[in-house]
Parts: structure tokens; sequence; C-alpha cells
């Protein structure tokens, strides 16, 4: 029988910490949320693989060690809103549960959707709120958030996305420009008169449907 825990604290120790994660509450935030129950059961043995694992068709779980570093660049306060985009089953989601004050969580799929409300329940995420819309639109509803992260990649910065941010909050995603193209980590903050954007590091992720770049235009 596996040891999750013990399994969990290894991917901290030779997954997350060593790529330049620090924050402590980050840490303990990947040590405390059972990462298994969000993967489909037949994949449970290899929850903890530096790798991006399939949980729908065409949708993953990020890794962790790209999600921690993204999250720690968030700079996640308790008393934060955030908004999670494309959940997928609700990891990322109940991450952020463990460092901020509520968390809304917007995906398309309503049977991934359903279950990351299954999983989310399971380990006490209580200020995660799962809706069943489009990823795309964010969910301005609950507009303005103090930080946004995307659960995959996108083919652009989310400008207006952004446009949900309160002053001074903090978007995170994962930019792939091209078929191939090496995916960079992007930070968007909220500054007075408009919006900075910096290049964290690269990441290797899959991208989430419908944030494909649109069709050129073809004479």
């Amino acid at each position: 029988m596996t040891d999750y825990a013990k399994v969990r604290m290894n991917m901290v120790d030779s997954q997350i910490r060593p790529n330049k994660v620090t924050d402590p509450a980050v840490l303990n935030a990947f040590l405390e949320v059972p990462r298994e129950l969000f993967v489909p059961e037949a994949l449970r043995g290899a929850a903890y693989i530096d790798e991006d694992l399939p949980v729908a068709r065409h949708r993953f779980l990020m890794e962790p060690m790209v999600l921690a570093r993204l999250v720690q660049a968030a700079i996640v306060r308790p008393t934060d809103q955030v908004l999670n985009i494309a959940a997928g089953t609700g990891y990322d989601a109940a991450i952020l549960g463990r460092l901020a004050g509520s968390i809304v969580a917007v995906e398309a799929d309503a049977g991934l959707a359903d279950t990351a409300r299954t999983a989310l329940a399971a380990c006490n995420a209580g200020n995660v709120t799962v809706v069943t819309g489009d990823p795309t639109k964010g969910y301005p509803a609950q507009a303005p958030y103090d930080v946004i992260l995307f659960s995959g990649a996108v083919s652009h910065e989310p400008d207006a996305l952004a446009e949900q941010l309160t002053e001074g909050g903090r978007l995170v995603c994962v930019v792939k420009s091209g078929e191939g193209a090496v995916g960079q980590a992007v930070l968007i903050e909220r500054v007075p008169g408009g919006f900075s954007h910096r290049v964290l590091f690269d990441a290797a992720i899959a991208e989430l449907p419908g944030f494909e770049p649109a069709p050129a235009f073809v004479f």
C-alpha cells in the first residue's frame, strides 16, 4: 500500500525545493494536499511524478514544480480572493485554498467540475467554490481578484482577464506562442494606470483548450 504522505514529502524535497521554491507556506500547502485524490484512480500510483498527468481528453494536471513556482510568484496572502482559470479536477485550487481567503475555480467541463467538487470536499477545501462556466471569460461576478492563476498554458498573455484584477493584483500563467514553442511563465501585475509584465522562467506544460490562437485569415 502506498504511503502517500511519504511520497508527498519526496515530491516536495526532490522536485519543488530544488527548483527555487522557498516560501514555507507554499511548501506546506504541497505537503498537506493529497494530490492522489485529483487524478483518475488508475493513475494514483503516478500522482507525484514531475510530469503533467492526463485527467480527461486534452486536459492535464500541471506538474508540481511549475505550479509551485507560479503560486510562489503570485505571493498569495491569507486575505486574498483568487480566481483559478480552467481548474480541471481542482488540485491547483486546493493548493491555493491553503494559502488564500477564498478561491473561485472556473471549469468548462461539467464532469471535471463535479470531480473537483468531490476531491475538494474530501480534503476539506471549504473556501473553494467550483463554477461551471467558460474559463476564457473568467468570472466577473465576483471580480476584482487579488490573484488569477491559469491551470495550463495559453497562446498569448490574457490581457482581457487581467482586467478582473484588483489594483496591485497578480496574474500568473504560462504562455506558449506557437506549436512546439517553449512556454514562458509570466507574471502580470495591475499597477496604477495599467499593467506590468515580467517573464519568470521557462515551462513546458500542456495547453488549455479554448485559449488557442485565433485562426489566421487567408485571402
